[in-house]
């Protein structure tokens, strides 16, 4: 794939330097040499389709005009780039874009948390701001969730993989079940997996004998994202709005990956009508720059002084990008793109699985798509579902990454092609890269079979 001895170095070098925690050059051996909106050109001047986006952080693509010019303003205006916590006129004008997102009723009283730089020190926050104003002791998350790779972050993740042998984590974090309708945890499915959810959670939340001390929150993401894009269902939302709301629990939702217009809403729980009591945003809110913050209602602002810090919590730049990047969204009406595009690709994508039942579901919401690849040979499931299948969703990645598409994998058993091209990606951009998946599939599913 990568012929010439310069990227050969680059790589080679990388290997010998970089931690073996490196994940994405073992799937993508590229060396980037410039990028700009969908598209990046490595330095062999081959381009790529880029449908990770930074795994979600680039809302409007790679180097958008406004993006480039809010950052040549932070430069020329000399506007300090490392701030603390300190006030700023910039920072003052990022504080209002943000606030005036949230829904009514919650805007109005809203506080804000600047945290480090990433979603996970965002959730580290959140979670340390609900033990503080309830006093509670338990969190309550869900399988197949995902909020970071931190100690505690990790220990409300669903995965596996990345814990197992690690000791110490966060201790009193319970696993709901997640209304993951195609692997219903219950065995149902036929509609019935939200409404079981719900009811196991409210029974859960009302027996003295449950085991779990008082909750401090319940934190979720309303689609899963490293899960393999596993929407909620929007009544289930509701449902779980009134039960944390009837017992005084935080509801805490994750908007790292859904947040900024990644489902065709600025915030994802909007899609439910809800409004939750706590909100941790990062990745596209920072306008491609590092940017982490919690919103959260004002009766839980009962910490003190210093109880969540971070050198880069004044990021100057992030705040410049991330207030371009939202009021570009609004003046383009890039929601209504995404709304568009999501209905383009989700009915190209449909039609293909009709074609092959390797692919088993097409599901997610917006721009945040997932297409879970199952194994026709293995045994069914309860519901009539075929197995998993991480070793035919690898080749057929490897199948686009050679024709010059770039997605990513997830859900269990990394059997979950996942799209996140940027908010800003056309109608004929889609079409090419549904063009090149296509191939991709065709080619890597026919190898598959002569084997």
């Amino acid at each position: 794939m990568i012929t010439t001895q310069a990227d050969q170095a680059y790589l080679q070098l990388q290997q010998d330097w970089e931690s073996n925690a490196r994940s994405y050059p073992r799937r993508f051996p590229l060396v980037i040499d410039k990028a700009k909106g969908l598209i990046i050109t490595d330095t062999e001047g081959k381009t790529y389709y880029d449908c990770l986006a930074g795994a979600g952080t680039l809302a409007l693509g790679h180097n958008h005009d406004v993006v480039l010019a809010a950052i040549r303003a932070v430069l020329d205006q000399q506007i300090p780039l490392h701030t603390l916590d300190l006030a700023t006129p910039l920072k003052i004008a990022f504080m209002q874009e943000v606030l005036s997102l949230l829904p009514a009723g919650f805007k109005e009283k809203a506080k804000i948390q600047f945290c480090g730089p990433t979603g996970a020190d965002g959730v580290e926050a959140a979670i340390k701001l609900v033990k503080n104003a309830t006093g509670g002791k338990s969190i309550l998350a869900f399988q197949g969730g995902y909020h970071g790779s931190t100690q505690a972050t990790m220990a409300m993740s669903g995965n596996l993989g990345k814990k197992q042998h690690l000791q110490s984590l966060l201790p009193d974090v319970h696993f709901l079940p997640f209304p993951y309708e195609y692997r219903c945890p219950f065995g149902v499915g036929g509609g019935m997996t939200a409404r079981i959810s719900a009811q196991y959670i409210e029974n859960l939340l009302d027996d003295c004998e449950s085991g779990i001390a008082a909750p401090c929150g319940v934190i979720v993401e309303t689609v899963q994202g490293e899960g393999g894009a596993v929407p909620a269902d929007v009544e289930w939302l509701r449902q779980l709005r009134r039960i944390t709301a009837e017992r005084g629990i935080p509801l805490v939702v994750d908007e790292v990956q859904t947040g900024i217009g990644r489902t065709g809403k600025m915030f994802s729980f909007e899609h439910a009508g809800i409004v939750p009591d706590v909100i941790v945003c990062s990745k596209a809110i920072g306008g491609s720059l590092p940017m982490s913050v919690v919103l959260y209602k004002a009766e839980l602002d009962r910490w003190q002084p210093g109880a969540h810090t971070g050198t880069f919590r004044g990021n100057q730049l992030g705040m410049a990008t991330g207030l371009a990047t939202l009021k570009f969204m609004k003046e383009a009406d890039v929601l209504s793109n995404v709304n568009e595009r999501s209905e383009q690709f989700f009915e190209a994508l449909c039609r293909l699985q009709t074609r092959y039942e390797e692919i088993g579901d097409v599901r997610g919401r917006g721009l945040m798509i997932g297409v879970e690849v199952v194994d026709p040979n293995g045994r069914k499931d309860r519901l009539g579902h075929y197995p998993p299948c991480g070793e035919r969703a690898s080749r057929i990645q490897e199948e686009c990454f050679k024709r010059g598409l770039i997605i990513e994998v997830g859900g269990r058993r990394s059997s979950v092609l996942r799209f996140l091209p940027p908010l800003t990606i056309t109608a004929q951009e889609t079409a090419e890269v549904l063009s090149v998946f296509e191939q991709a599939v065709v080619e890597a599913l026919a190898t598959l079979r002569r084997q």
